[in-house]
């Protein structure tokens, strides 16, 4: 082989090699929350951890990007993610004409129903009660256009705290949320009792988020979606978070 075909093969391996790397170097930035057990939380070695980081990190591994971890909050995202802050938001959302007209929603990856938390013979709509929500939630959405007045924080893991300080009367919790905070003893204590909200409002399919300007990421995200509860990795992630079967 001449030297000019050699330096010329070389050249073009160089160049494969470049496009191959650049191909699997594809990073998408992911909107996280941190304080929502089982759902997202930091384990006891300060790492994410969570069905939904466990969903979206199998995601990411089967469209093969590297994804890396952004935390907010869920009264942040929707609007961060309509910004272009991220690509995708690993967030639990409950579909509503609001945030269609905002975001993209991927398929649904569970679905989510809500329960009424309060002392018992205290309904819904009471007069002169407070009711604990997380901000930016389907459940802060309701109760302020229900007129009720609401006690709002920051995360799912935080809403024992206006219970047990006497701040509020009631709260509304989705049931993975719900289900980590009866195993606390301080939540426990404070003989609640709890029945479904059947309003439509505060329950249904919920879904990851994806920017506007990312509309390409609904079909890889969804089909990936698909194979991971084909081949089981779905299935293991439910068990290992959730003590229901959410698929």
């Amino acid at each position: 082989m001449s030297e000019f075909r050699r330096v010329f093969a070389s050249i073009l391996l160089l160049f494969a090699a470049s496009a191959g790397l650049a191909a699997g170097e594809r990073n998408l930035r992911v909107a996280v929350l941190d304080n929502s057990p089982p759902m997202a939380f930091r384990d006891a070695n300060g790492e994410l951890s969570g069905f939904s980081l466990g969903i979206i990190r199998a995601l990411c591994e089967e469209m093969r990007a590297h994804c890396s971890f952004q935390v907010t909050t869920l009264d942040r995202v929707v609007d961060e993610l309509a910004a272009g802050e991220y690509d995708i938001a690993a967030v639990s959302l409950l579909d509503t004409p609001e945030r269609r007209a905002r975001i993209i929603l991927a398929k649904p990856y569970f679905r989510s129903i809500s329960l009424w938390f309060a002392k018992p013979g205290v309904l819904p709509g009471q007069a002169g009660i407070r009711v604990a929500v997380v901000r930016g939630s389907a459940q802060d959405r309701f109760a302020r256009a229900k007129g009720w007045d609401t006690v709002g924080v920051q995360t799912n893991g935080e809403l024992a705290e206006p219970l047990n300080a006497g701040l509020a009367q009631a709260a509304i919790i989705p049931m993975s949320s719900a289900l980590n905070l009866m195993k606390r003893p301080e939540f426990r204590q404070l003989g609640l009792s709890s029945s479904v909200m059947p309003e439509p409002e505060l329950g249904g399919d919920a879904s990851f988020g994806i920017a506007p300007r990312r509309p390409e990421l609904k079909e890889q995200i969804d089909a990936a979606l698909e194979r991971i509860k084909r081949n089981g990795t779905y299935d293991r992630i439910n068990s290992q978070f959730l003590p229901f079967r959410v698929n």
